[in-house]
């Protein structure tokens, strides 16, 4: 059995113009010609943090609802050329987010999030920042070109305080976010729903 590192999950932010710059798809390109081998594996094809991860861009810094979709179909043509690392399914218990990490690195740049108990962000530095760090919040800026992140949106019912996180020696990130039991029996048996 692989041995993992159980991650911190901040629930708390006080940066709130993170990830006010958009990442556009003329940048994003611009960023992958630079032929850095970190960047094309953090960011490349099949990996949790790409733009095109969902078959088309889409802005890793805008929140995605993940677990609206099936991964077998939202991921089917990355799965058929073997390009995909990243997965995600749902218990009665629990939503759970599975990802390879590569060229993140250490378990150091791996950072959770929840903002708000609405969003999961995960992310992380490529780089260390020099003077310009002292000056500004790297996520309030370009963030593409110091790091990396995916917001997703979580379910209704999930409950984001006791969410738990975990990076496996071989860089896989494992998300769990319990679902609030008391949320799906009072949904399930009709209870807070206007009756007709």
């Amino acid at each position: 059995m692989t041995s993992c590192l159980k991650l911190e999950v901040q629930t708390e932010d006080q940066t709130p113009h993170k990830w006010c710059i958009s990442l556009a798809e003329d940048e994003f390109k611009r960023l992958l010609s630079h032929g850095n081998p970190v960047v094309h594996k953090v960011f490349g094809e099949g990996s949790l943090f790409s733009p095109l991860l969902f078959g088309k861009f889409f802005d890793p810094s805008d929140a995605f609802p993940l677990w609206d979709f099936e991964s077998d179909s939202l991921l089917s043509n990355l799965r058929n050329s073997g390009k995909s690392s990243v997965d995600w399914f749902q218990t009665d218990q629990a939503y759970v987010l599975k990802a390879e990490l590569p060229g993140v690195g250490k378990t150091n740049n791996v950072q959770i999030h929840v903002e708000k108990g609405k969003i999961v962000e995960i992310f992380g530095q490529l780089k260390l920042l020099q003077r310009e760090s002292q000056k500004k919040d790297w996520r309030s800026c370009n963030w593409w070109e110091y790091g990396y992140v995916r917001r997703l949106e979580l379910p209704e019912d999930a409950d984001w305080r006791r969410i738990e996180a975990y990076l496996s020696v071989d860089v896989v990130l494992e998300i769990r976010i319990p679902r609030n039991l008391l949320h799906s029996d009072t949904s399930a048996s009709g209870v807070g729903k206007n009756s007709e």
